[in-house]
């Protein structure tokens, strides 16, 4: 496992509090590796982080950058393209998901068992803000009577999948209904998506979460979207 490249996309927009330290963390885990990192539009000093974080790591960190805020999914489907390793896991710069779980939720890809993996929360026992935990085992409920799947967490931040896999789909998704779209996406395709438990330590709105209650709403058109019409 450790001599197969994990390619890791960091979107990050206005996190100057931990994108730094989220990326130190994604460097320490032990796993070859490489760090896609895009700064998507941010006004903060995120850019400038991330600019000296691929000075200290070169050939480790590579950064892109939009010039304004075109949202996670936008960021996400910018690097896709060059992502090198035989697997890609998406990591939020927030540190809500510990990197540390990441060598877990790959390992199913690296060795061969799986396609695509999600790590869950559900079944990590991870703690959640009462309203998120709800509308995450409701989409998840939903999407297994749509797509037929088995899954406990649909919107977990940890997708990870064998790269040629992830670079098939035609994702179309610019904010945070990447999550939706490309669990529809899997599913419709025949992929099984097996999950590990995680770890999670969630923030509060006051602490920089940026997810809302609106974005539910889009999830879960996006999941009929593209089981009727997509």
């Amino acid at each position: 496992m450790k001599d197969q490249l994990l390619s890791i996309i960091i979107p990050a927009y206005n996190e100057e509090a931990t994108v730094g330290k989220a990326v130190e963390r994604v460097i320490s885990v032990d796993i070859a590796k490489e760090i896609l990192a895009v700064d998507d539009g941010s006004t903060d000093n995120t850019r400038k982080i991330l600019e000296e974080l691929s000075r200290r790591y070169p050939g480790v960190v590579r950064i892109f950058h939009h010039d304004v805020n075109r949202g996670k999914g936008a960021a996400i489907r910018t690097a896709i393209p060059y992502v090198r390793g035989s697997a890609v896991i998406i990591q939020d710069a927030d540190l809500e998901n510990d990197p540390n779980d990441i060598p877990r939720v790959v390992r199913p890809i690296m060795e061969g068992e799986a396609e695509v993996v999600f790590g869950s929360r559900v079944l990590g026992g991870g703690r959640f803000f009462n309203i998120y935990y709800l509308g995450g085992r409701f989409l998840s409920f939903v999407t297994n009577i749509l797509y037929g799947t088995h899954i406990t967490d649909e919107p977990t931040c940890y997708k990870a999948f064998r790269t040629e896999v992830l670079k098939r789909m035609d994702l179309e998704c610019t904010g945070f209904e990447f999550c939706p779209e490309v669990t529809a996406k899997v599913a419709k395709a025949g992929y099984e998506i097996k999950e590990v438990p995680i770890s999670y330590n969630p923030r509060s709105s006051r602490e920089g979460k940026k997810l809302r209650w609106k974005d539910g709403f889009t999830a879960l058109y996006t999941l009929l979207k593209y089981r009727f019409f997509g």
